[in-house]
């Protein structure tokens, strides 16, 4: 098994987070913000160079308003 942060669910959960974020019409500074955290923060999840725990992800996901059953639902068919 690959390490996680490089896997296929990995990548699948930072493209959802940052697309989102985007049809959201946020910035990542914006999110970060509301977090209490800095930009590099939501950068460096969105890029991939930080893992996202289910608390981030669910703090980030009501922030953005992302469907996290939905995202597991998509992780769960992914083959990776």
């Amino acid at each position: 098994m690959p390490k996680s942060v490089h896997s296929t669910r990995h990548k699948m959960v930072a493209a959802a987070l940052a697309s989102q974020r985007r049809a959201k019409g946020m910035s990542q500074a914006e999110v970060a913000k509301i977090l209490g955290r800095h930009q590099p923060f939501v950068a460096n999840i969105e890029s991939g160079e930080r893992r996202v725990d289910l608390v981030e992800l669910l703090e980030i996901a009501k922030i953005i308003d992302l469907d996290v059953v939905a995202l597991v639902r998509d992780l769960q068919r992914s083959p990776d």
